[in-house]
């Protein structure tokens, strides 16, 4: 008799919000929305007829009848992505690289094609999270990662350090109302990102600046924040290494050439010990693309408000 098999997206959603206990932290790692992971979980319980979670206030506890299924499906698969890893080496050395969301798009993307020339038979596999790799745990060969350099059982390397100043399209500028001092914006229509929002408090304190300012726009990521700039609905607070691109062109410009720094920054991390070499390989090539993009590239001079 054939024996049922459940829905394997549903059980795969479960398995890491299982290992989480968390449908948040399960977004997470899965790239996905809070709301995807529970209904896929929801499905699975449909599909199973019993529950594998509950909500005690605002706490997510999974069920005995959840930790006993978890316990036994954890092993299959486990032995499934052991043999995709296996079936995928045999066509060449695969580097799976996790990073942020935004510093993939507008970082590392446009560079990967020169990496390929230089590692014709590294393949990427690409995955995003906001959440640090355990290497122990998870199949990860490179984390890139913000924040201090400090995570425990990784070797971490500065890739660039938090600078970060106000941008806005040329066209902001040109307007009768345009910021002459950096005051001015918090009577501006300010662009704000969930995962960076203290970076318009911290700028303008460090220019002086302890007024309130407008609430504006939030946005869940800093991707959305940057192409909201460059379509003109206010004024960003930037990470200029992830705009050199755009400032360049003059699609975007810096009204004020006070930079922050802070000693956060955008760091590659990889686990401890012996570095593989296809690891040391694409260390080695982004260390050398930072440092040569911030040579190149230096700091914005202040655009001229018309």
């Amino acid at each position: 008799m054939r024996k049922m098999m459940p829905p394997l997206n549903p059980l795969r959603a479960f398995e890491v919000a299982g290992r989480h206990v968390s449908f948040t932290r399960a977004a997470e790692e899965l790239g996905v929305t809070q709301t995807a992971v529970s209904r896929q979980v929801a499905v699975l319980e449909g599909y199973l007829r019993t529950r594998l979670f509950e909500r005690h206030n605002s706490d997510l506890v999974i069920t005995d009848a959840g930790r006993s299924y978890l316990a036994a499906v954890q092993p299959a698969l486990e032995m499934i992505a052991e043999a995709t890893t296996a079936m995928r080496g045999r066509s060449g050395t695969v580097l799976k690289v996790r990073c942020y969301l935004t510093f993939g798009l507008r970082w590392l993307l446009p560079r990967l094609p020169r990496f390929r020339e230089q590692h014709p038979n590294i393949d990427i596999d690409i995955t995003t999270s906001l959440l640090p790799a355990d290497f122990d745990r998870d199949d990860v060969d490179v984390n890139i990662c913000h924040g201090d350099g400090k995570w425990p059982g990784s070797v971490s390397a500065l890739i660039f350090e938090d600078q970060v100043t106000p941008v806005c399209t040329p066209a902001l500028l040109a307007r009768e109302d345009a910021p002459r001092v950096p005051a001015d914006l918090c009577r501006q229509n300010l662009l704000h990102s969930r995962n960076r929002s203290g970076d318009w408090a911290d700028w303008l304190q460090h220019v002086g600046v302890f007024e309130r300012y407008s609430p504006g726009l939030t946005f869940e990521t800093s991707s959305l924040v940057y192409e909201a700039a460059r379509q003109g609905l206010g004024y960003a607070i930037g990470q200029v290494p992830l705009l050199r691109a755009e400032l360049a062109r003059g699609e975007l410009a810096a009204p004020f050439p006070i930079m922050r720094r802070s000693s956060s920054g955008y760091y590659l991390l990889h686990r401890a010990g012996r570095i593989e070499p296809k690891t040391n390989g694409f260390r080695t090539w982004l260390l050398q693309e930072a440092a040569m993009d911030a040579a190149q590239h230096p700091c914005p001079q202040a655009a001229q408000a018309a």
